[in-house]
This record gives structure tokens, C-alpha cells and sequence, in this order.
């Protein structure tokens, strides 16, 4: 995950957003409502992410309408979904954002699904249009924000999910 905020964002680590990248165990695996969820390939080498939270969106630094919308303790956040370049393009992601809402739907106090991406990351916007809807485009803001979208997926608990259609000799995932 430390290599994306350095090749993908270009912002290098920052503590303020980043310390779950340090500390993902105590941001992902010991709360109980959290996760987080790796893609190894056939080598065993880490090729993707996924986290989910309980902490929606803080204002500031988001808008004020993206926080009242989603807050803390009903909204899962999904986080740190990231796929090495090459790696993109197979489903993979995909697949992960399936398994963390059938995470999210197993909860049971999930109300909403929410997620803020940054469009300048390739693939990034088209990608997440295709799962949810903007909510909020920073971009449109004036000065244009934190160049940051703001998504909400669609999120029925107690659903059953669909399974995801990835190819099937992906990377395996596990928590």
C-alpha cells in the first residue's frame, strides 16, 4: 500500500491520511468491524488491496454534506483498494470490492457504503462511475477542492450478492 501513495498519488506518506498504511493490523484487523483483504499471486507477493472501516468521511477535510451523509458507525468506508499496474484490468478489483460488501452485508449495521477516490489515478474514475454513484466531484468545487470524488455504492443488507466475475486463475484473496 506504501508504494501506491508514492507511484499512484505522488504525495508520499502522510501521516494524517496515511497512518493505517503503518498500522494496518490496528486499522483493519483488531476492530471487528473492519477488514482488510490482500490478492497474492502465484509467488506469493502481495498484488492488491482492499480495506472497509467504520469511519465515514471527517469534515474537514471533506465537505460537510459528504460527512452528515455518511456517518461514522453506519457507513463502511472502503479504503486502500489498490491493484499494481500489472495487475489492473482483470477483475481483480472487482472482486475485492465484491467481498467487502458481502463483509459489510454480514455486519448487519451497515447502513451505506461510501468511498473517495482520486481521479488523476488511472483507471481510477471510470472504474468506480461503473460500481456507484458521485455523490460529490471536488473538482467542480471552487479552486477545486482536494481534486477528490466522493462515491456511494449501492449497498442492500441482507442481500445476497452476486458472486464477482473475475477470471478463474486470479490471485488468490484472503484476510
Amino acid at each position: 500500500m506504501l508504494d501506491t501513495v508514492y507511484r499512484d498519488f505522488g504525495t508520499g506518506y502522510v501521516p494524517r491520511w496515511h497512518g493505517d498504511i503503518i498500522d494496518p493490523a490496528g486499522a483493519y484487523l483488531l476492530p471487528a468491524r473492519h477488514t482488510l483483504l490482500v490478492a497474492l499471486d502465484a509467488e506469493g507477493e502481495i498484488v492488491a488491496t482492499g480495506a472497509l472501516d467504520s469511519r465515514g468521511p471527517l469534515h474537514p477535510p471533506n465537505p460537510r454534506h459528504v460527512a452528515e451523509r455518511f456517518p461514522c458507525g453506519v457507513t463502511a468506508q472502503l479504503r486502500r483498494i489498490y491493484v499494481r499496474p500489472e495487475h489492473r484490468r482483470r477483475g481483480l478489483a472487482r472482486r475485492l470490492v465484491t467481498e467487502l460488501l458481502a463483509f459489510a452485508a454480514a455486519d448487519g449495521g451497515y447502513r451505506s457504503v461510501y468511498l473517495h477516490t482520486d481521479p488523476r489515478v488511472e483507471g481510477a474514475e471510470g472504474f468506480w462511475r461503473s460500481l456507484g454513484r458521485v455523490v460529490h466531484d471536488e473538482r467542480e468545487d471552487p479552486g477545486g477542492g482536494q481534486h477528490v470524488m466522493h462515491f456511494e455504492l449501492p449497498f442492500h443488507p441482507g442481500a445476497d450478492l452476486p458472486a464477482a466475475a473475475v477470471p478463474t486463475r486470479s490471485p488468490s484473496i484472503g484476510r
